[in-house]
């Protein structure tokens, strides 16, 4: 059992970083489907790809961050690019190099790599 000075340091830290996260809300996230579907799809190499490319190009304005299930399981990997104030644009069958594509296109110069969406599938 906690006392309630432990309670009490938790609640203040865990404030802490909800207000992290709304500070966050200015920034690109692009979001990895790492559920056991994606992984066995090649998931964790994309992650990284997205993350390197991310930390070497030292694009401070994007987080790169992974989830669980997204739900569309036949569209292993899954990236999803949330940039505020616009809608969200989920990139299908990914693969490192076609992540780092997604970087270059997507993220630097702001123009959708359309082959590689949800949409191009004849999906949405």
């Amino acid at each position: 059992m906690k006392t309630l000075e432990e309670l009490k340091a938790i609640r203040e830290k865990m404030q802490g970083q909800i207000g992290l996260r709304s500070e966050d809300s200015d920034k690109t996230r692009v979001v990895v489907g790492m559920a056991t579907c994606g992984i066995a799809s090649g998931a964790r190499p994309v992650l990284t790809a997205l993350s390197d490319a991310v930390q070497s190009k030292h694009l401070s304005n994007v987080t790169v961050t992974q989830t669980g299930c997204i739900g569309l399981c036949q569209y292993e990997p899954i990236v999803e690019v949330m940039e505020p104030g616009k809608d969200k644009v989920t990139y299908v069958k990914m693969t490192p190099e076609k992540a780092l594509e997604v970087v270059e296109q997507h993220l630097i110069r702001g123009q959708i790599v359309g082959k590689y969406t949800i949409s191009s599938e004849g999906r949405l």
